[in-house]
C-alpha cells in the first residue's frame, strides 16, 4: 500500500488559481498510476485527472480540460493538481488515489487501492 497526503486546499474566489499537493510514501511510487477525484456534497466521487507511472500520459475529465494539470515528481514522491480558472461548480472535496501496475483503467475509480484523506477546495461566486 502507498500512504498519501494531500495538501494545498483552500478558500478561493471565482477564476483563481490552486495548486493541490499529495506526498506519497511506502512502495515505490513511481510504479503507481496516479489520480485526483472530487467529490461534492451530496453527489457521488468522481473523476477528475491522472497521470501514468512514467509521467507521459495524462488523463481529464472533460468539466476540467483546459483548466487544470495534472503532473508528477518521481524522485519527490509527488503529485499535483494545478487548478486555474476556478469555477464555483469545482468546489469539493479533493483526494489523490494510487493505482498499481494493472489494475483497472486510469479513468475509474475501481483500480485505484490506496486514498488519501481528502482536501477542501471552495470557490466562491
Amino acid at each position: 500500500q502507498v500512504q498519501l497526503v494531500e495538501s494545498g486546499g483552500g478558500l478561493v474566489q471565482a477564476g483563481g488559481s490552486l495548486r493541490l499537493s499529495c506526498a506519497a510514501s511506502g512502495r515505490t511510487f513511481s510504479n503507481y498510476g496516479m489520480g485526483w477525484f472530487r467529490q461534492a456534497p451530496g453527489k457521488e466521487r468522481e473523476f477528475v485527472a491522472a497521470i501514468s507511472w512514467s509521467g507521459g500520459s495524462t488523463y481529464y475529465a472533460e468539466s476540467v480540460k483546459g483548466r487544470f494539470t495534472i503532473s508528477r515528481d518521481n524522485a519527490k514522491n509527488t503529485v499535483y493538481l494545478q487548478m486555474n480558472s476556478l469555477k464555483p461548480e469545482d468546489t469539493a472535496v479533493y483526494f489523490c488515489a494510487a493505482r498499481p501496475p494493472g489494475f483497472g483503467t486510469a479513468t475509474a475509480r475501481a483500480g485505484y487501492t490506496s486514498w488519501g484523506q481528502g482536501t477542501q477546495v471552495t470557490v466562491s461566486s
